[in-house]
């Protein structure tokens, strides 16, 4: 017998399609470079601590931003073939309720947060303003994909942060760390030059993945007025897309050469540059499933970053 949509069960499945539990493409696009942050950072394994602060701390973050994502894009949604039947567009999940489910879920993941340091929890609140803004850039900017790039590299500053930002938070020792001198600059060196290089990288990758994904929508956006890279890029997308990966990849061999292994780098790096070349040909016929098969494979990529990474540290 199927269950009532009042039903305890029926509203879980609500809520996990909210947050795309069937569909872990996402969390794994934002974990594979903040793990390898994390193994550069400590130049090894970071320990179990951190470890599960940063996967659990990923999935529930991404699962937040589903929700506010959600609510922000509800009127377009509902013009778009791929996203009409989601539950807040659809009606299923009001919009107060989308808002309190995310709500709870960045709630969990600021509380794992607290167990780092300051300096991770001070960069913490930047990722979450920025997390915040990107839904509402698609409306501002022609390349929205940017600002979701800066938001998605996120956890590469605060992985650095998170190793070497110093002790613990003290919750209840009543004193008040931003009002000590020299705090601020403090959390600004906790981030060295290498970690924003390595974001900066990222972000071309995030160009990368997420112009394959508004290629899919392409027509629908037209239609509806909405701004995406897939639009501005237009005829040459594809050749964009492809050389977004290849910097990409320049930029974090060039950062990365004198602190990993060459010639597991270099291994990596040929595994790599394959996965673009299947990328390339995945999308120039501009098709929606080879679009969206090369957006949704993609993490595959940041893995391949990340075993490389590990072995070669």
């Amino acid at each position: 017998m199927l269950a009532s949509p009042s039903t305890p069960s029926s509203r879980l499945n609500l809520y996990l399609d909210l947050i795309r539990w069937n569909r872990p493409a996402g969390w794994l696009l934002l974990l594979w470079p903040s793990l390898s942050a994390l193994w550069i950072a400590a130049g090894g394994f970071p320990g179990l601590h951190l470890l599960l602060v940063f996967v659990l701390g990923t999935i529930l973050m991404r699962s937040a931003g589903c929700c506010a994502n959600d609510v922000a894009d509800r009127d377009f949604d509902r013009h778009v073939k791929r996203t009409a039947q989601r539950p807040v567009t659809s009606g299923r999940i009001g919009v107060k309720e989308a808002l309190g489910v995310g709500a709870v879920l960045a709630l969990a993941a600021f509380l794992l947060v607290l167990t780092t340091n300051v300096a991770t929890i001070v960069w913490s609140g930047l990722g979450l303003v920025l997390a915040i803004v990107y839904p509402y850039a698609k409306r501002l900017v022609s390349m929205p994909q940017a600002v979701l790039g800066v938001a998605f590299s996120f956890g590469i500053p605060m992985a650095f942060a998170a190793v070497r930002g110093g002790p613990a938070l003290e919750l209840f020792s009543g004193t008040a760390p931003w009002a000590e001198p020299g705090f601020w600059v403090a959390v600004w060196h906790s981030v060295p030059p290498l970690a924003w290089v390595l974001m900066a990288g990222n972000l071309f990758w995030v160009l990368a993945y997420d112009t394959e994904y508004a290629m899919v929508d392409r027509d629908d956006d037209l239609r509806i007025g909405m701004k995406t890279s897939a639009i501005t890029l237009g005829e040459h997308d594809v050749t964009a897309v492809t050389g977004f990966y290849l910097v990409f990849l320049a930029i974090w061999t060039a950062a990365l050469w004198s602190l990993v292994n060459p010639v597991v780098w270099l291994a990596t790096l040929l595994v790599a540059l394959a996965q673009v070349a299947w990328h390339f040909r995945l999308i120039k016929g501009r098709t929606r499933d080879g679009c969206f098969k090369a957006f949704r494979l993609n993490h595959w990529l940041g893995f391949t970053l990340f075993v490389g990474v590990v072995l070669g540290v």
